[in-house]
């Protein structure tokens, strides 16, 4: 695998040729996780911590509010976690539905696309720190569904008739698998904050 910096760097600026370096090289799912979905995915939940639990969130006309410390750490590793399962299901899905649209990759290939393809996001999660520049994480997820258009034809030999749906039906997934992963977090946690001032 190329080194993580080269990697985020290739799949940001020329995702169209670095699919295909992806596609050729040999790894497991072992090593796609520790070199690099634990390694992004941590940010945008590092993120999140420091701005709810170290910063605190303001809210208009109500003050500041703060998430304890031990809650805050404990939702970021149970947030964290649940990303890590939510990548790896979104992959056994993706795969799933591969025949639905005449394509053939496997599980692994499935998994570096999910990976691969949510690195703008995960790299854009710094901005949780300032929950004002959330919109660049929608632009970072705009920009994640092109790189899942780019990568389906390489690594899931989806044919070109095939690829615009596939990604829709691809991106819905995600979403949801967030969206569920997110939620089970969520409700796992009590609901503890801190007000500091008015």
């Amino acid at each position: 695998m190329a080194n993580l910096q080269t990697r985020v760097m290739n799949i940001l600026k020329s995702p169209g040729t670095e699919w295909s370096v992806i596609a050729r090289e040999s790894t497991d799912v072992g090593r796609l996780y520790r070199e690099y979905i634990m390694i992004l995915s941590v940010i945008p939940v590092v993120a999140t911590f420091i701005a709810f639990s170290v910063i605190g969130v303001s809210i208009p006309f109500a003050g500041t509010f703060r998430r304890p410390m031990m809650s805050g750490l404990s939702f970021l590793l149970l947030s964290y976690v649940m990303n890590l399962v939510g990548v790896y299901v979104c992959a056994v899905i993706i795969e799933w539905l591969a025949p639905k649209f005449k394509s053939s990759g496997t599980r692994l290939d499935a998994l570096k696309l999910v990976a691969y393809a949510a690195t703008p996001v995960w790299i854009a999660g710094v901005f949780n720190l300032l929950p004002l520049l959330s919109v660049v994480l929608l632009l970072a997820a705009v920009y994640a569904v092109y790189l899942v258009y780019l990568g389906l034809p390489v690594l899931m030999k989806t044919p070109a008739d095939q690829v615009v749906i596939y990604m829709i039906v691809a991106a819905l997934v995600i979403i949801v698998v967030n969206v569920v992963m997110a939620t089970m977090t969520t409700g796992l946690m009590p609901s503890t904050s801190t007000h500091v001032d008015l």
